[in-house]
């Protein structure tokens, strides 16, 4: 598994039979002096992330590279969740290790992480980075934000209509690196032939909302197509943040 540069061109995952075909695609933006995102593809088809540098804390690029980083490490084995959560725990000693020899006072990314295992995918994420799944047409969230504003949703005290301009809309509940203690949540969701799923940092789902994201990919007939698409959109709505997508669809044909 590689690290993908920064800024770069679509990285694409050639299409074979029984594999997931992906690609993945990052962009500083237009406000931003500096891309803090960072994404993986994997050539196996395996395992797709994307981490979001938190740029308030300072050194978010190190930060995200971090946790691509141990993601990466993990071998090309039948790797199960628990290795999964394993590699982004170690991202947050890694972290709190890097903070510490700087003298810096907090840093963090956030990060959601895809396995693609036959019929099913394992999703791990902390923070607000997000994973979607476009099925039939129908786009559906397959995370739940660690955000301010999700748990003011939860509890009632917030409408959806509101989020955006909550002042508190970017404040995250959970980060790589904020702690020495991280939890990281999951979920196992079935797959099915065509399904496509969505890998993204908050810098999309701020700027294009969920209607726009199905008239993209219903305009495409690639993942790369996909990703240029999307990303577009993010810069068409003046993508004040790094915006970061990664595009995977499920091949229902037989492995050779």
């Amino acid at each position: 598994m590689t690290q993908d540069s920064r800024d770069s061109s679509s990285t694409r995952v050639p299409k074979r039979p029984g594999r997931p075909e992906g690609a993945g695609l990052s962009h500083t933006g237009y406000v931003r002096k500096s891309n803090e995102d960072a994404i993986l593809t994997d050539p196996t088809g395996a395992l797709w992330a994307v981490a979001d540098g938190m740029g308030g804390y300072g050194h978010g690029d190190v930060a995200s590279d971090l946790v691509i980083e141990q993601l990466a490490l993990l071998p090309h084995a039948p790797i199960s969740c628990p290795h999964l959560v394993g590699a982004l725990q170690a991202a947050n000693s890694a972290i709190r290790r890097w903070a510490a020899s700087a003298n810096v006072a907090q840093m963090g990314a956030t990060v959601v992480a895809a396995l693609v295992d036959g019929g099913a995918v394992t999703i791990a994420w902390v923070g607000d980075s997000r994973a979607y799944c476009l099925r039939g047409g129908e786009l559906s969230q397959l995370t739940r934000d660690h955000s301010v504003v999700q748990e003011l949703l939860d509890n009632g005290q917030l409408t959806p209509a509101a989020v955006r301009q909550h002042p508190q809309a970017h404040v995250v509940t959970r980060a790589i690196g904020a702690a020495d203690r991280l939890d990281v949540e999951t979920a196992e969701v079935a797959l099915e032939p065509g399904d496509v799923l969505i890998l993204c940092s908050d810098g999309l789902t701020d700027c294009v909302a969920e209607a726009e994201i199905i008239s993209c990919m219903k305009a495409v007939s690639t993942p790369e197509a996909a990703c240029r698409r999307l990303v577009a959109a993010a810069l068409d709505h003046g993508a004040p943040d790094n915006v970061s997508v990664i595009v995977v669809r499920i091949d229902g044909a037989a492995a050779p």
